[in-house]
């Protein structure tokens, strides 16, 4: 029997709701957890009650530019810290039908204008839980090889990036002095690729 209850709506929104959850602790008592997810109240039903297999919400690029030797990287503004931070690009997998792969090109294109020339699949995660005290929310972390000119020409109207290619010693720089704000995908990269550079996308 699955240690969860029951699943309540509080908040439905495009693109994520807030669910009250009650669920049983270790010592067999109903307790209360509030959820955020980007599925809705049928489908988190299905995986918590019917073993339904539990589909990546998005994609995180880890991009190596080919012909710079760099590492990709975005600053985004992000509402919710209310100021810019570097991060890797990103996005959310459009539909059931669409494959992690197919997300990882299109949305390298849409945030930085760089075409994927190869997906390195030995060294990527098909999922992997952002913040699982918080949320249920996956992403597949996929380790990949680009090449092309930045643009933002791609970019959707709510979409504030600037994308940016680093070198092993900026990385460096940026890890040792910490001058910039990171979200903490950014930091690994940026830390991983400081010490291996290139030997990191091998």
């Amino acid at each position: 029997m699955g240690r969860i209850k029951d699943i309540t709506s509080l908040v439905e929104t495009k693109f994520i709701s807030l669910y009250n959850v009650k669920y049983l602790n270790k010592s067999n008592k109903e307790k209360s957890w509030t959820v955020a997810s980007r599925k809705k109240k049928e489908v988190l039903e299905g995986i918590y009650f019917d073993n339904e297999k539990d589909k990546v919400d998005a994609v995180i690029i880890c991009a190596y530019h080919k012909d710079s030797e760099k590492l990709v990287i975005i600053k985004e503004f992000r509402v919710p810290i209310n100021k810019y931070i570097y991060e890797l690009p990103a996005g959310l997998v459009d539909s059931d039908d669409e494959n992690f792969e197919s997300a990882v090109k299109r949305e390298l294109k849409e945030e930085t204008g760089l075409d994927v020339i190869e997906i390195k699949k030995d060294l990527s995660c098909n999922q992997v839980y952002l913040s699982p005290g918080m949320t249920d929310e996956s992403a597949a972390f996929v380790y990949c090889i680009c090449e092309g000119e930045i643009s933002n020409k791609f970019l959707e109207d709510d979409e504030d990036i600037e994308a940016i290619l680093i070198s092993q010693e900026e990385a460096r720089e940026i890890i040792k002095n910490n001058i910039i704000s990171l979200d903490i995908r950014a930091y690994l990269a940026l830390q991983s690729f400081s010490v291996l550079g290139e030997k990191m996308f091998i």
